[in-house]
C-alpha cells in the first residue's frame, strides 16, 4: 500500500536496491561490446539491425548495444575510453545521449547524435539517416513516385458524425466565436473541411472538462463533442463535475453504438442506457435530448441545439445513429440499435 507512511520506505528501499540492479545490467548479456577502431557506435533497440544492415561486411568500427537499464555505466565507461568518437544511435527521445553527455559532455571526446543533428530528432529512424549519419552508401526500398494528389483522412460516405456536425456549425453561427472541444475518435475528423468543427483534441475526455474550464472563465458559446465508447471510457467523470457546477455549456454526445475507430467492437454504453447514464450523472432531464442526424431532420436538429446553447447551463444532446458500416455488415449492436427515439420524429426530450 502506497499510503505516505510507505512510501519514503519504499523509495529508500528502491535505492537500496540500484547498486545490485547496477551490476545486473553490468553482466547482462543483453549488453554486448565490441571494441574494435577509434570510432564507436552506441545503440538500443532497433537500431542495433539498422547499424548492422548499414555496415555488413565492415566490421572496423567498435560497437555496444545497450539492452538492460540501468545504463551499465562501467561498460559505458570502458567503451568510451577505448574511442575518440562516438555515434549514439537510439530510438525516439535522446535517452542514452543525454545521460552520456550530462550538461557539458565528455572533455576531449566527439559525441554525436540527435542531439547534434547528426540523426533527426523527430519521424522515424532508418536504415537512411543511420547511413548518412555513418558516413556509408546505402539504397534501401525506392517506393515508386506517384502522382495522386495527397488526400487527407475524412468521414467515411454516410457517416451519421457528418450530419450532426453540419448541425452543430449550423446551430453555432451567427452566435459568437464557439469554442468547440472535441475527444478522441473518428470524430476528430471534424476539424476538416468542409466542417471545421473542433478546435481541440488532446485525450480520452478531455472534451468535456476543458469546455467544463472554458465555460468557467465565462466563454460562450461552448461546445464538445465526444463518443459514446469513449464517453464511457472516461467522459462520465468530467460530465458529473460538469453538473454539479450546472456549467454553462453544451455536450454533444456521438452515438454511433460500436467503437469505430479500433475494429467495430461493442460499446459499453449506447441508447437508452446512455441516456439514463447522463440522467443519473446529474444533468437535468429537461436538457437531455436524443437526436436523429439525419438530412430530413436538419433544420429541426438545428433549432434543438441552437435552442440549448442559448439555455444557460448544462444541455446534453445525444445524436444516435449507427455507424454506417457496421449498421451494413449487421455487426454487434449497432445492426439493433434501440435508442428510444421514435424512427419518425427528430427529437426526444429523455
Amino acid at each position: 500500500m502506497l499510503v505516505p507512511s510507505n512510501a519514503r520506505p519504499r523509495y529508500e528501499h528502491l535505492l537500496d536496491l540500484q547498486p545490485r540492479l547496477l551490476r545486473d545490467s553490468e553482466e547482462s548479456k543483453h549488453n554486448r561490446m565490441m571494441l574494435r577502431g577509434a570510432r564507436g557506435i552506441i545503440t538500443s533497440g532497433i537500431a542495433r539491425n539498422y547499424v548492422d544492415e548499414v555496415l555488413a561486411g565492415h566490421d572496423e568500427d567498435s560497437r555496444l548495444h545497450i539492452g538492460r537499464y540501468p545504463l551499465p555505466v562501467g561498460l559505458i565507461r570502458a567503451f568510451v575510453d577505448h574511442c575518440d568518437e562516438i555515434l549514439i544511435i537510439e530510438e525516439g527521445y535522446p535517452f542514452i545521449e543525454r545521460h552520456l553527455c550530462g550538461l557539458l559532455g565528455i572533455p576531449g571526446k566527439s559525441i554525436r547524435g540527435k542531439l547534434t543533428g547528426d540523426l533527426p530528432r523527430t519521424g522515424e529512424l532508418t536504415p537512411d539517416w543511420v547511413a548518412r549519419a555513418l558516413g556509408r552508401p546505402y539504397v534501401g526500398a525506392q517506393l515508386p513516385l506517384s502522382d495522386l494528389a495527397g488526400r487527407p483522412p475524412q468521414l467515411c460516405r454516410g457517416c451519421p458524425h457528418a450530419d450532426s456536425f453540419k448541425a452543430m456549425v449550423e446551430a453555432a453561427t451567427g452566435l459568437g466565436d464557439a469554442y468547440m472541444f472535441s475527444d478522441i475518435g473518428c470524430y476528430a475528423l471534424g476539424v476538416a473541411p468542409p466542417f471545421r468543427a473542433v478546435h481541440t483534441c488532446v485525450d480520452m475526455g478531455a472534451s468535456i472538462s476543458m469546455a467544463h474550464g472554458a465555460a468557467q472563465t465565462g466563454a460562450h458559446p461552448v461546445l464538445c463533442t465526444i463518443g459514446d465508447s469513449t464517453f464511457a471510457h472516461s467522459g462520465m467523470t468530467a460530465l458529473l463535475g460538469a453538473a454539479y457546477a450546472n456549467a454553462n455549456m453544451t455536450v454533444i454526445i456521438l452515438d454511433n453504438s460500436t467503437v469505430g475507430m479500433t475494429g467495430a467492437q461493442d460499446t459499453l454504453l449506447s441508447g437508452e442506457q446512455l441516456l439514463a447514464a447522463v440522467r443519473g450523472l446529474g444533468v437535468d432531464p429537461e436538457h437531455v435530448f436524443a437526436i436523429e442526424p439525419f438530412p430530413r431532420n436538419h433544420e429541426a436538429n438545428v433549432e434543438l441545439i441552437r435552442r440549448e446553447i442559448n439555455h444557460r447551463g448544462l444541455s446534453v444532446i445525444v445524436p444516435q445513429r449507427p455507424c454506417i458500416h457496421t449498421k451494413r455488415k449487421g455487426v454487434g449492436r449497432a445492426a439493433t440499435l434501440t435508442c428510444g427515439v421514435s424512427c419518425r420524429g427528430t427529437a426526444v426530450n429523455t
